[in-house]
């Protein structure tokens, strides 16, 4: 069994809240038809892979015109749904109570008074996204987007979510197409969890800050690599002076406390400068031990041959 897309799963979760009052059934049925498939005199059609909001689909309808469709497909059916509504009376009737003429309309937009009331702008941007959305997985990156063919209700729909939320949406044209999208992964929450979907929003506030973590994780890891490179590099070159010194027969001629360094970092060619310091007798400083490992390297290469 294929997994349900966050995007499916978003629209899922919204359709477990069905709007109790009129008014806000007919702004989310508004939402569904504007960013649906069609909307027209000559039929209304409506195409969803959604099997939740499928199972909606015929509620709204009912609560909000008292109509049916003509066609709609069994929800055994696998791949894309179908819904249409081809009888002049009831289209008619659906598009007047939005103050449209269907005689006369020849360009749609977001009709103010539908959407006058705080809970029937949330119902409408519900039935944007439900039929008209989608949202990326957030593994993958942050996009959410409202797609329709009408150019005025895109640009009224950009106002709306203006007034609504404090933010805008960047829009676009994409094979005709007018898009809405949200790339902030703060906004795309925000929207989420407006819309009435939170388990979503959290999702891709949780996928923000594992992103966040690892990137955190990544840079101190590829910051401890260097410092160990550092530390590695280092010690070769003490090594390579007190073996240099010996082979000269200048060590056993250096002071004692240079030959204790010297020894040490023999015996412990991994340890660090703290950890050599701790083994001198008495204990020194880290930078009392990295003087003494400067003047071995220093003094290796005064000899002739460096």
């Amino acid at each position: 069994m294929v997994a349900a897309s966050f995007s499916a799963g978003a629209k899922a979760e919204l359709c477990r809240s069905f709007p109790q009052k009129h008014c806000c059934a007919l702004a989310e049925c508004f939402g569904i038809l504007l960013y649906g498939n069609s909307f027209q005199a000559s039929g209304i059609k409506l195409v969803t892979e959604s099997r939740e909001f499928a199972q909606t689909l015929p509620r709204l309808f009912q609560r909000a015109f008292d109509v049916e469709f003509d066609s709609f497909p069994s929800l055994e059916a696998g791949g894309k749904l179908t819904f249409q509504i081809t009888e002049p009376e009831k289209i008619t009737r659906i598009m007047n109570s939005f103050g449209f003429d269907p005689g006369q309309t020849t360009a749609l937009h977001v009709n103010l008074p539908v959407v006058e009331n705080t809970c029937c702008r949330t119902a409408f941007l519900r039935g944007a996204f439900l039929a008209g959305g989608s949202v990326t997985d957030p593994e993958k990156g942050y996009h959410l987007e409202l797609t329709t063919t009408h150019l005025s209700v895109s640009r009224e729909t950009e106002a709306l979510m203006r007034e609504v939320l404090d933010f805008s949406p960047k829009l676009a044209l994409r094979g005709g197409a007018q898009v809405l999208y949200v790339k902030s992964s703060e906004q795309i929450a925000d929207l989420l969890t407006y819309l009435g979907a939170p388990v979503a929003s959290m999702g891709i506030l949780e996928a923000r800050l594992e992103k966040e973590l690892n990137n955190k994780v990544n840079r101190r890891c590829n910051c401890d690599d260097a410092n160990t490179s550092k530390v590695v590099d280092a010690a070769q070159e003490q090594l390579s002076a007190i073996r240099k010194l010996k082979k000269a027969g200048k060590l056993e001629h250096l002071p004692a406390k240079l030959q204790m360094a010297a020894s040490a970092r023999e015996e412990n060619p991994a340890s660090s400068l703290t950890e050599l310091a701790a083994m001198m007798e008495p204990p020194i400083s880290k930078p009392a031990m990295g003087s003494r490992m400067k003047k071995l390297v220093g003094l290796a290469r005064e000899l002739p041959g460096d």
